[in-house]
């Protein structure tokens, strides 16, 4: 018998793993085909999260039940039922203890996913503990979860480099970008209080930006690139877009594509006096103390769509500013008595609510903001007339609206009490395109020079 070599011995688990092989059939039921309406990938109801919820839904369920729903109870066999007694129908007051293995099925949903005090003393499902070296001084061998290895670990951290928390070094750095990307406009004088100079740039910063490298997949070669800018001639006399999704589909589903929801609109109406209380209030305390949210004005709305379809391609015609002398091509619904002018009609559908509402009415540039890409070589003949920049254009967008059907509860059907007053209700339109006018062109032009601040060399 060999001899003991002084060191301590460990007493170590054996753990077996046991594969369980499934020799069970594969289900004979065949996998359901369903005929899903194709409308494109533009739509991009496929990435949206409630396709398959709304897919759900519309799959009607092949399912027969009887008028037991499956679970026939004869009460022929207990006494006293028929006479009015239902003593051996109710529950018992002393019930019998549940059998040892039907208690897993007795858990509260709050306990499900818990581990149990069954499974603590198996030795193989205890926490891995990795062994360290043995501490100076002794024998002792410690854990991953002792508070003495994490000591040892973790060293002290560097301090922080406080000059690049300096604000003048942030915006020396933020400075340094656009000149990389734009070298002719780089300020090279001394520092004032207007200008100031970019950081440093050095050769490999300006060889990445010439031939720009993905960071994990080198592989993949830059094809072309945009410059990101406002579109002045498209911010509207608010000077931001509005975003408003509906909760629920507002048209009828169909195999294809609704074209009139391209060119619907939503009509408000007039503010309760309740709500119009509320925002002067909220508005108060916003001028009061600045940190306040501002308020956001939730209207109701009436939603309309064209008569028909036919008259969507007419409709983007007449609203847009490339072709506007196209009054002879586009096909109208009818002319006003009143103004002599040619107008497209516009249905009523149903009446919405604000349901959820987020933005920041102070904030034009927040959270959100559209993007359009703009290729002056892949536009038509018409739009190189007043060809726009190659670039990647944003649209600021002042707030996001959720709306929903309104209930008829809240308000009638055909007329709504606003400020003690009846609002009819309105069931056709009469729209068409126009110029703007003078005090909307004053605003647009207020709105673009907030953008053009000029810099003194």
């Amino acid at each position: 018998m060999a001899a003991s070599s002084g060191r301590p011995t460990y007493h170590q688990d054996y753990i077996a793993r046991i594969r369980y092989s499934n020799a069970l059939p594969p289900p004979p039921c065949p996998p359901k085909l369903l005929e899903i309406p194709n409308t494109g990938l533009a739509s991009g109801q496929y990435t949206s999260a409630g396709f398959a919820s709304r897919l759900a839904r519309d799959q009607p369920l092949n399912i027969e039940a009887d008028a037991e729903l499956g679970m026939p109870i004869d009460l022929v066999g207990l006494p006293g039922v028929f006479d009015g007694n239902e003593t051996a129908i109710q529950a018992l007051d002393n019930p019998p203890p549940p059998h040892p293995h039907d208690r897993a099925l007795l858990r509260p949903l709050a306990a499900l996913g818990k581990p149990t005090s069954i499974t603590s003393g198996v030795s193989f499902l205890r926490r891995t503990e990795y062994i360290t070296s043995v501490a100076a001084g002794g024998s002792r061998f410690e854990s991953s979860s002792s508070s003495n290895t994490m000591r040892t670990r973790n060293p002290k951290r560097r301090r922080a480099d406080i000059s690049k928390d300096d604000p003048v070094h942030i915006l020396r750095a933020i400075i340094k970008g656009f000149d990389i990307a734009y070298p002719q406009d780089a300020y090279t004088g001394p520092d004032s209080d207007k200008n100031i100079r970019g950081a440093e740039i050095t050769t490999e910063e300006k060889k990445a930006w010439a031939r720009p490298v993905h960071p994990t997949k080198k592989d993949v070669q830059l094809l072309d690139s945009y410059p990101i800018l406002p579109d002045l001639d498209a911010l509207p006399d608010t000077g931001s877009y509005m975003v408003y999704k509906f909760i629920t589909c507002p048209v009828s589903s169909t195999d294809k594509y609704d074209e009139r929801l391209d060119v619907a609109f939503l009509r408000p109406l007039t503010q309760p006096a309740e709500d119009l209380a509320r925002m002067e209030a909220q508005q108060a305390a916003h001028d009061a103390d600045p940190s306040q949210p501002a308020p956001i004005p939730q209207f109701d709305y009436e939603f309309f769509l064209p008569s028909n379809s036919n008259k969507v391609r007419g409709i983007k015609r007449n609203f847009g500013v490339i072709d506007p002398d196209n009054e002879e091509e586009v096909e109208f619904d009818g002319e006003s008595k009143d103004s002599n002018r040619s107008y497209f009609k516009y249905e009523r559908v149903r009446a919405y609510e604000t349901y959820q509402q987020t933005g920041d009415p102070g904030n034009v540039h927040g959270d959100i903001v559209a993007v359009a890409l703009h290729d002056p070589e892949a536009t038509s003949e018409l739009q190189r007339e007043n060809p726009l920049q190659k670039a990647a254009y944003y649209y600021p967008v002042i707030q996001k609206t959720l709306i929903r059907p309104r209930r008829p509860a809240k308000k009638g059907a055909m007329a709504s009490q606003i400020n003690g007053e009846e609002e009819t209700r309105v069931d056709v339109v009469e729209a068409r395109g126009r110029d703007p006018d003078v005090n909307e062109v004053e605003r647009r032009v207020e709105i673009r020079n907030r953008y053009d601040v000029e810099i003194e060399a």
